[in-house]
């Protein structure tokens, strides 16, 4: 890694550990994702007042946090990417691209990110979306590097969709470590990687890696259930959570960032982190 991305991920991994919020989900073009993004100032707002490390939004959405008067406001994950895997149907052609194609990581640098976050996905028959991919970490990897900017790759393995599905997640522990590793020989200063369906197998995911990871949530889920995954998930070695729909679709988002914050930060169990939900937020 280099010494020039310090001061970044600095701003970004709080003693090493990071709770960051994903809002980027209008770049995926699936409506169900919405539920809960229809005001994103509101949603910002609620957000900023209960000081999560980090707040993951796309460029065009980047000043609602960035443009914040005085300097007390979580640090900006930028994505650069975007793409079709998530939609409700199967698409004739499956793509990525970034969504700057001229130097696709200086808005990140102009709107003053902490860290920059790509996709790296492995679809069942979709060679050329990996490759799409693998092409994308390889122009921003040197972007990154040339403007000291911490690149998060996002290593998906995704089962075959069905006929009354979209694309889902895969846990298998084996793809997922592998997926991870390729993510972090390409360059990962980070790594964004998918719970394997076995949470107690994660520490051979932090093992490939060789960088801090990140758990990515995915879709919204019992609470309960989500703060006792992500307490052995911790436990396994991941530094943090990168949850979106599991914080804004559910009724009081301020609330679960403080439990989960309580659980990155301060070690509580899956227990007293759902105490402090239902208290509101209060520790």
């Amino acid at each position: 890694m280099s010494k020039d991305k310090t001061a970044r991920l600095n701003r970004l991994l709080h003693n090493g550990r990071c709770l960051d919020i994903a809002l980027d989900h209008g770049v995926c073009n699936e409506p169900t994702f919405l539920d809960g993004l229809e005001d994103m100032p509101g949603v910002i707002d609620k957000l900023v007042a209960a000081k999560p490390d980090a707040i993951q939004l796309n460029y065009g959405q980047s000043d609602l946090l960035q443009d914040r008067p005085g300097r007390d406001r979580p640090a900006l994950v930028m994505r650069l990417d975007m793409g079709n895997p998530y939609n409700a149907m199967h698409h004739r052609v499956m793509w990525a691209v970034l969504q700057n194609q001229d130097d696709p990581v200086l808005p990140a640098v102009q709107r003053d990110a902490a860290c920059v976050v790509v996709n790296l996905f492995m679809l069942p028959d979709e060679p050329d979306l990996f490759r799409q991919c693998v092409q994308n970490i390889a122009r921003v990897r040197a972007d990154c590097d040339r403007y000291g900017m911490p690149l998060m790759i996002e290593p998906l393995v995704m089962q075959a969709p069905t006929a009354t599905s979209r694309y889902m997640v895969d846990g298998d522990a084996e793809k997922i470590v592998t997926l991870t590793r390729l993510a972090r020989e390409m360059g990962a200063d980070i790594v964004k990687a998918d719970p394997t369906t076995d949470a107690t197998d994660f520490h051979r995911v932090v093992q490939a890696a060789r960088c801090p990871v990140l758990v990515r949530g995915g879709g919204r889920e019992d609470l309960q259930q989500v703060f006792a995954r992500s307490r052995v998930l911790l436990d396994q070695g991941a530094v943090g959570m990168v949850y979106g729909r599991n914080v804004y679709q559910h009724a009081n988002p301020s609330a679960v960032v403080s439990a989960l914050m309580a659980m990155i930060h301060d070690g509580a169990s899956a227990e007293a982190a759902w105490a402090i939900y239902e208290s509101g937020g209060v520790k």
